[in-house]
């Protein structure tokens, strides 16, 4: 919070500058660009040129398809008006209930437990309680530092708005990949516009590669990682799992469900190795 206060005017002075050159990137990304299509029209004979822009009007039109099928899917479903509705009022008052409510509610899930479970459930649930309370502790403080990390190296290398793109790419680095590709697009997209060399654009990747080398080899190992006790095997079946069912919801979620299920099937693990059935026991042995 103290960070935020203290750099919130140099961010706000930032955004608003980025918005007001954004249409002088835009122009300068053109003028970086034409000089490569002139080139590629010279190299191509007539009839590449002619098969290349068949396939760009093709797949172009088969993506701007899919979008407005997307968009018209959402807005008629309402979707999207549903999520609006639930950020801006149901998730607020859902949260200030249970939060006013919370002690009410476990102590009335705990007096309808089993009795003679009741002490194994709550074990559980403990459990369940650290682990993802490490996760979101673990997760808060790496997307913290992948953001002070970003921001002083895009500085560094002299990106405008260096501050304002790695502050940005280390919050939304929650999502596994995601945050990290977002920033690299922005800020190489900013390197081509600002930087005539391809040594200062080279310089700004380097910045994101040495921040997800960071991020996947020390930063979510060990705080994020061991608090969920988690193999790194299980996290990546888990992301893949989570994005090929769920999409970016499954992404965002796979770790910390992934965690939970860890602690049900670690417990139902030390459960059948104190069975009678893994001892090699009968019920008639004594």
């Amino acid at each position: 919070v103290a960070i935020v206060v203290l750099l919130f005017p140099l961010l706000q002075a930032q955004t608003t500058n980025f918005l007001a050159r954004l249409p002088e990137y835009a122009s300068r990304l053109r003028e970086f660009a034409m000089p490569l299509l002139e080139r590629l029209e010279t190299d191509l004979t007539a009839a590449q040129m002619e098969e290349l822009s068949e396939a760009a009007r093709t797949y172009g039109a088969q993506a701007i398809g899919w979008i407005a099928e997307l968009l018209k899917r959402l807005w008629s479903g309402g979707v999207a008006l549903l999520q609006l509705l639930s950020l801006i009022v149901i998730t607020p008052l859902v949260t200030f209930y249970l939060i006013r409510d919370w002690d009410r509610i476990v102590a009335r899930i705990d007096a309808l437990l089993p009795r003679k479970a009741a002490p194994t459930i709550r074990a559980q649930f403990r459990e369940i309680d650290e682990i993802l309370a490490g996760f979101v502790r673990g997760q808060a403080s790496v997307c913290l530092i992948l953001g002070i990390l970003y921001a002083v190296g895009l500085t560094v290398v002299g990106l405008d708005f260096g501050l304002l793109i790695g502050l940005g790419t280390g919050l939304i680095s929650f999502v596994p990949y995601f945050g990290m590709l977002v920033g690299l697009a922005v800020g190489l997209g900013m390197a081509f516009a600002q930087f005539p060399d391809l040594l200062s654009v080279g310089l700004v990747a380097a910045v994101f590669a040495a921040g997800q080398i960071i991020e996947g080899q020390f930063l979510t190992p060990k705080l994020v990682g061991e608090r969920v006790r988690l193999h790194p095997a299980w996290v990546i079946f888990a992301l893949l799992a989570g994005g090929a069912l769920f999409g970016f919801t499954g992404v965002l979620l796979a770790i910390p469900v992934a965690a939970v299920i860890g602690v049900l099937v670690r417990f139902a693990i030390e459960s059948y190795t104190q069975s009678r059935l893994y001892r090699g026991e009968s019920d008639t042995e004594s």
